[in-house]
């Protein structure tokens, strides 16, 4: 019996050893099942009722890649939860609805892009480094004006998306290898050339 084995793996049966070793009165002895033994049918009843409620353990040991892919899963979908139900970041989260441990392979005029940071007019007036949010060609200093109209970035000109396609729009060019290039283009012109797009 595993409680006589003070190096049993079993922590119960190691504390019943100990138990037993610390009082010598205790004595422990077989009794036969379902003999009417009151110690006997309450151990039993108290056996069954761990089986039904208690909660599940097992000694088993699981291979340490199935843990870790556990581990991943529930990561994931805690993320995902948070992503989904998040208040900030909503801008990408229309483009990037779920969370993934796969890089997106942005680089940093990618970034400024689609979260409209750096030297766009409308960026720096929302930050109170400017005045104004509008651009010397008239129009409001924002990534989309700047990819379809203006006049100083006609070389890398996309197709202007009606209003209620922006966030289809957005999607549609940053899986697009072409449209990615043209993005880099703009910001790398608007950062050479910062001055000129200052606001007037």
């Amino acid at each position: 019996m595993a409680s006589s084995n003070s190096k049993s793996t079993n922590e119960a049966a190691r504390k019943i050893f100990k138990i037993l070793l610390t009082n010598p009165k205790i004595k422990v002895s077989w009794v036969k099942a379902h003999a009417g033994n009151i110690g006997n049918e309450r151990a039993a009843q108290l056996a069954k009722d761990a089986t039904q409620h208690g909660q599940p353990y097992s000694h088993t040991k699981l291979p340490n890649p199935h843990i870790k892919g556990l581990l991943r899963k529930r990561m994931l979908e805690k993320w995902q939860a948070s992503w989904k139900n998040g208040d900030t970041g909503r801008k990408i989260f229309n483009i990037m609805p779920s969370v993934s441990l796969r890089p997106t392979n942005w680089i940093r005029e990618d970034v400024m892009f689609l979260f409209q940071h750096g030297h766009f007019p409308a960026y720096l007036k929302r930050f109170h480094l400017s005045d104004s949010d509008y651009f010397r060609c008239d129009g409001i200093g924002t990534a989309l004006h700047y990819a379809t109209e203006c006049i100083y970035t006609v070389s890398w000109h996309m197709r202007k998306p009606a209003p209620n396609f922006a966030q289809e729009w957005l999607k549609r060019i940053v899986n697009t290898l072409v449209s990615r290039h043209k993005i880099r283009g703009i910001i790398k012109f608007i950062s050479e050339n910062r001055d000129l797009f200052h606001p007037p």
